[in-house]
């Protein structure tokens, strides 16, 4: 009896691959391709490329554009491509002009929209927002209000694109922009200004680690309304920025700033210096839509005017604190 129970198993288990037609082809191979009867795989058939439309079979390669915070990425995008952003950044902090509290807030808010005519070349235009309270500052006059502050256009051409085989990205962006408000003062104005931005990345560690750097220019020239005198001035920067993959899509680490803000539009001169350090997070929601949000906080600074000599930070020009939050959408 066992060795009949035996038998009954054994058939039981070898029926099934002889009921199989001689002359049908092998529909469900555990790897993916089909075979003609001679065993010749058949052509259009899924040849271990399991990832589409992704570059050598593997992962797509990060978009650093967004990535580090206050320091913009070298990537550009490709044509066709368009992005919607809203972009705002809080500055935070000035010097008490006198007895009791003292308030600086000021709220610039970008609404951008991006596209991409060619591949490597980025075409953005920007509409900008203020709201603005500033109480009891140092020689500024006290304020409260909200409104528009101007337009700009932004192009950006990309001459290196960063990957895992090639690791550096390049860009060079030019950003012209008129503005109706004096960004210190909170006058009304009518000023002109155009930064140059180089922009470059470095993929440190293979999908894990990057670094990125910005070297910034950006003279300003124009003339307070209501009959006021002439403004000219000129800032100088220079940022840093290391993130890491501490998700499957978020990105963390650490970002320094040191700035120089001038009288006259050639740093002319020196009005105020800063050193700010801060975290960066970017974080993808889904493939086309990110968040990045940063913090920058003035460790270090000083200003010119022997008036304020011995005082801590550089804040004749700049702010105690910067934040940033970004959100974007692309289709």
């Amino acid at each position: 009896m066992s060795a009949a129970a035996g038998i009954l198993l054994v058939l039981s288990v070898s029926a099934p691959a002889r009921a199989e037609p001689a002359d049908r082809p092998e529909a469900n191979r555990k790897d993916g391709r089909h075979s003609d009867r001679n065993g010749a795989q058949q052509p259009g058939t899924d040849d271990g490329k399991k990832d589409g439309g992704k570059k050598d079979g593997g992962e797509k390669d990060v978009d650093t554009e967004h990535l580090f915070g206050f320091t913009e990425g070298a990537d550009a995008g490709e044509k066709g491509e368009q992005e919607a952003v809203v972009d705002t950044v809080t500055r935070i902090g000035k010097r008490t002009g006198g007895p009791g509290s003292s308030t600086y807030r000021v709220l610039d808010t970008r609404f951008a929209y991006q596209f991409n005519p060619i591949d490597k070349l980025s075409i953005e235009f920007s509409a900008f927002g203020t709201l603005r309270r500033q109480r009891n500052v140092l020689d500024l006059d006290d304020k409260s209000y909200g409104t528009f502050d101007g337009a700009s256009l932004e192009v950006k051409y990309q001459f290196l694109k960063g990957s895992k085989e090639q690791p550096l990205g390049l860009a060079l962006e030019v950003r012209p922009r008129f503005t109706r408000i004096l960004p210190v003062e909170g006058q009304g104005a009518d000023i002109f200004d155009i930064e140059s931005l180089l922009q470059l990345d470095v993929q440190l560690v293979p999908d894990r680690l990057w670094y990125g750097s910005n070297i910034s220019f950006e003279p300003a020239a124009g003339r307070r309304r209501g009959g006021g005198s002439g403004y000219r001035s000129s800032t100088f920067l220079w940022s840093n920025a290391l993130v890491a993959r501490v998700g499957e899509s978020t990105y963390l680490g650490p970002e320094i700033r040191y700035l120089r803000g001038y009288d006259g539009t050639f740093l002319n001169q020196l009005e105020s210096e800063a050193l700010t350090v801060g975290p960066a997070l970017h974080h993808r929601f889904t493939e086309k839509i990110w968040l990045t949000v940063a913090y920058a906080g003035q460790v270090w600074g000083r200003d010119a005017d022997p008036a304020l000599a011995g005082r801590a930070l550089g804040l004749n020009q700049f702010e105690r604190h910067h934040v940033r939050v970004k959100f974007g959408m692309e289709f």
